[in-house]
């Protein structure tokens, strides 16, 4: 009988899956410290946004190791296996698939030799051209079905120096990349000429880092020097850092990032994430005023909002679920009796703070509707006397292609009703979303410099109906 994983869940209810992060990447070059241990702390940092596998790559300036395997980082790696990972380059990842299936050979980084050295490579985001580029590597030299496999044997594979490839090969990607990757001697970053998937370079006393978010440079005690541009190609070795573009940058920044995907504790464009989602919430109770007597969130996702709700409103904030920190996903089926409690395994209403109350309740996004409807249920079994849903993001009515994995639109249930008919079909007394408008004000960023696709239907990348499909490469073996 298969034993439960033990990986993290954002999951209340198994049926409503919420949008599932993109990946981690982490880099570091860094000749006097222990480089192993500070990619296994970075990616710790960057749990949040992949747990279905996790893996560091290590180079001594003379060969490439690389460990990966499936699971979270701490189950992943021990001190006695990042011992031996030894060297002053690094290159770590932890995976959500977006392309391809959560399997060991599609865990990253990647790693491909040839006759003039190795390389291995850390992807976060989603190629939309992923069979056209296959068709550019040599039959039978893909051992994997994703994009980044598919990335990486292009880029191991040109006849010049690395950055002489990556400046032809990245040009020719198409979607959203955020890589690190290097050869035995150097560091890599780049990202798409969109800057879709955030990117950032640090300090350290003795080297460099480059990682998704800002949090993880936090972590290891690395200074924030600024975003890898759009378009931007960085080169990092013993002779410092080298910048070069290899495409004019059109920033498309994901705003979903502000909304769920990114640590509150990180900073996108200067902009806090956890004063973002603030202000959304004063943004959220001025748009969606009501009478009530508590602010509550959606633990953990609406927390920030629900603060900013309740301080505009002048409503009290307070607690009305407790959740249990330590359930993640398993294999063990539940009961009957168990079954028919569902969401309660995670979440528990507090009935003292909630019986005979009017209710607001602020989450960040109701992706099928699932995990709100049995919340509404839950509080009205608990006593409350009214419950009033606020959603501190626009309705969810269209999928991405850029690395965060979302339904399809017929599963959406804002890509099918109406505000009002997903109201009923919640139980809730009321229902109200952030408009569009006032979340990217939050954000304190340009509309145009933002991809609101998830939100609006409006791609800055077309994407072909034949690259639309996590599972492209493995389709075209069958």
């Amino acid at each position: 009988m298969p034993h439960g994983d033990g990986r993290l869940s954002h999951d209340l209810d198994p049926r409503d899956r919420s949008p599932q992060d993109a990946c981690g990447v982490f880099g570091v070059w860094a000749p006097e410290e222990e480089v192993s241990k500070l990619a296994y702390f970075g990616l710790y940092a960057l749990q949040h946004r992949g747990q279905e596998s996790a893996g560091i790559a290590v180079s001594d300036g003379s060969r490439i190791v690389v460990f990966k395997d499936m699971g979270l980082v701490s189950q992943v790696f021990e001190e006695s296996v990042l011992n031996t990972l030894r060297g002053h380059i690094a290159v770590g990842h932890c995976r959500y698939s977006t392309t391809g299936s959560s399997v060991w050979e599609n865990a990253q980084p990647t790693f491909r030799s040839t006759e003039v050295g190795s390389m291995a490579l850390g992807h976060n985001g989603n190629l939309i051209n992923t069979p056209e580029l296959a068709a550019r590597v040599p039959a039978g030299e893909l051992t994997a079905t994703t994009d980044t496999e598919v990335l990486t044997a292009l880029l191991a594979g040109g006849e010049g120096s690395v950055e002489e490839t990556a400046l032809k090969v990245l040009p020719l990607a198409r979607g959203a990349y955020s890589l690190v990757f290097m050869n035995e001697r150097t560091l890599y970053a780049a990202r798409d000429p969109q800057g879709i998937r955030p990117l950032v370079l640090g300090r350290l006393e003795h080297g460099w880092v480059v990682a998704s978010e800002t949090a993880a440079l936090d972590i290891v005690g690395a200074t924030f020097v600024r975003e890898v541009e759009p378009g931007e190609l960085i080169a990092i070795d013993e002779a410092g850092v080298r910048s070069t573009r290899f495409a004019v940058a059109e920033p498309k920044g994901c705003l979903f990032e502000y909304v769920y995907v990114a640590r509150p504790d990180t900073s996108i464009a200067g902009r806090s994430i956890q004063a973002t989602r603030v202000d959304v919430g004063r943004r959220l109770a001025r748009e969606h005023p009501v009478e009530a007597d508590l602010v509550i969130p959606t633990p953990e996702s609406g927390t920030p909002a629900a603060i900013g709700y309740a301080e505009e409103s002048g409503i009290p904030y307070g607690q009305g679920f407790v959740k249990n920190s330590y359930v993640g996903r398993t294999f063990i089926q539940p009961s009957q009796t168990i079954r028919q409690l569902g969401i309660r395994l995670k979440l528990n209403p507090l009935r003292e703070a909630i019986a005979g109350k009017r209710l607001i309740v602020v989450d960040d996004s109701i992706v099928r509707g699932n995990t709100q409807r049995a919340i509404v249920k839950m509080l009205r079994e608990a006593g409350a006397k009214e419950v009033h849903v606020r959603i501190s993001s626009p309705p969810v009515a269209w999928p991405c292609f850029y690395g965060i994995d979302f339904a399809t639109r017929a599963e959406l249930i804002a890509g099918n009703l109406s505000v009002e008919e997903i109201r009923q079909s919640l139980g809730a007394d009321t229902l109200g979303y952030i408009s569009l408008d006032e979340l990217i004000a939050a954000t304190q960023q340009d509309k145009n410099t933002l991809c609101r696709a998830c939100f609006d239907g409006v791609y800055p990348i077309d994407v072909a109906d034949d690259a639309r499909g996590k599972h492209l490469l493995e389709e075209a073996r069958r």
